[in-house]
């Protein structure tokens, strides 16, 4: 049934992409070229509509269940239902922001009433985790806005990556298929089913968002995807141990790592943490000679092969996932300084980069 579902949201995606994108323009919510962005052209935004209402019709076809949802002494509503009103909150956030762009705390804002639907409402929250070594350690007060911070960061995370046809979408989905199949062997039927609706739905709308897109995803579709990987990466890994809250940062690498980097850059230069800028991961390749093509499936590799490490790490024993997330620390600096000496011109390094990404 589920793989029948599957194709159910894929081919509705499909369907209801060239429908909203007509929405769009109709109701003015639209991309305008700048200096910061690579389209020349005005482009619709809206596009997460088509991979909301296309997850949601299979959603309530398949209609997955999480087992332990009734379980969850803090829940005032289950789990599935805050899930739901906490998404269609977003999405309600994110459109808005598509048609009269909001400002960043009426966006923060929506994030956060999302979010503590899912936490305080559905109970959902990391109470305490138990240490590799012994012991464990309980957040006590701090474990609701540990969680909240996480379900806000993770969502913006995805935000912050949406800046080429098809990054923010294609990347999601490696997140989510890599979700998929992890929880698959852990026997987590509801996540599962949740996470491959989702990726389903997303592989729809790439069909019209891969370079060259005809239409965007906005902050509609980029919040909305953050939100739900965010949310079914908590409820993944309920064992509340360290090397279980380990596996989802490594899963979402990409834009994890790329917010990190953001986030120290601005510092740096003095700016705000909110204020926009060209220094992404994929303003880099593009700056040294990557097409636009060629950096979005370069980023992809990336994000698979983050998702790939997540996989292996889950099931190594502690001293192998510590030897997994040395070399991984030690890759992704060696990636940076790659990147960095290509775009001064380092001629040798340049050309063994992009003869790597061919």
């Amino acid at each position: 049934m589920l793989y029948l579902t599957m194709v159910l949201a894929f081919i509705t995606s499909i369907l209801l992409t060239p429908i909203v994108k007509r929405i769009a323009f109709r109701v003015g919510a639209v991309d305008r070229p700048n200096y910061r962005k690579v389209h020349a052209r005005i482009m619709p935004r809206l596009g997460g509509l088509a991979i909301f209402g296309s997850f949601l019709i299979a959603y309530f076809i398949l209609k997955p269940q999480d087992p332990i949802s009734n379980a969850i002494e803090a829940s005032f509503i289950p789990i599935e239902t805050a899930i739901i009103i906490g998404a269609l909150l977003i999405i309600i956030t994110g459109v808005l922001d598509d048609m009269y762009e909001i400002s960043a705390k009426a966006k923060l804002l929506g994030q956060l009433v999302a979010a503590g639907i899912v936490v305080v409402g559905g109970g959902l929250e990391i109470s305490f985790i138990n240490l590799p070594f012994g012991g464990v350690l309980d957040f006590g007060y701090l474990s609701i806005p540990l969680t909240i911070l996480w379900i806000v960061g993770i969502t913006n995370a995805i935000n912050l990556i949406d800046g080429l046809d098809g990054l923010a979408a294609g990347v999601s989905t490696v997140a989510l298929l890599t979700l998929a199949a992890m929880a698959f062997i852990m026997g987590d039927v509801y996540v599962m089913s949740m996470a491959a609706l989702l990726a389903a739905s997303t592989s729809g709308f790439l069909v019209y968002n891969f370079h060259p897109a005809k239409i965007f995803m906005g902050d509609t579709g980029a919040l909305f995807l953050g939100f739900m990987i965010s949310v079914l990466a908590l409820m993944g890994f309920k064992n509340v141990t360290v090397v279980a809250l380990i596996i989802p940062i490594i899963m979402l690498g990409v834009p994890i790592s790329d917010t990190f980097f953001a986030i120290v850059r601005r510092v740096r230069e003095k700016k705000s943490i909110s204020e926009a800028d060209k220094s992404h991961l994929h303003h880099c390749l593009l700056n040294i000679g990557f097409s636009h093509s060629q950096t979005v499936l370069i980023i992809y590799g990336i994000a698979a092969l983050f998702g790939l490490a997540a996989l292996l790490f889950s099931q190594a024993t502690l001293w192998g996932g510590i030897l997994l997330i040395s070399v991984m620390l030690v890759a992704i600096e060696l990636f940076v300084e790659v990147v960095g000496l290509a775009g001064k011109n380092y001629r040798p390094l340049l050309n063994l980069v992009k003869f790597i990404g061919k």
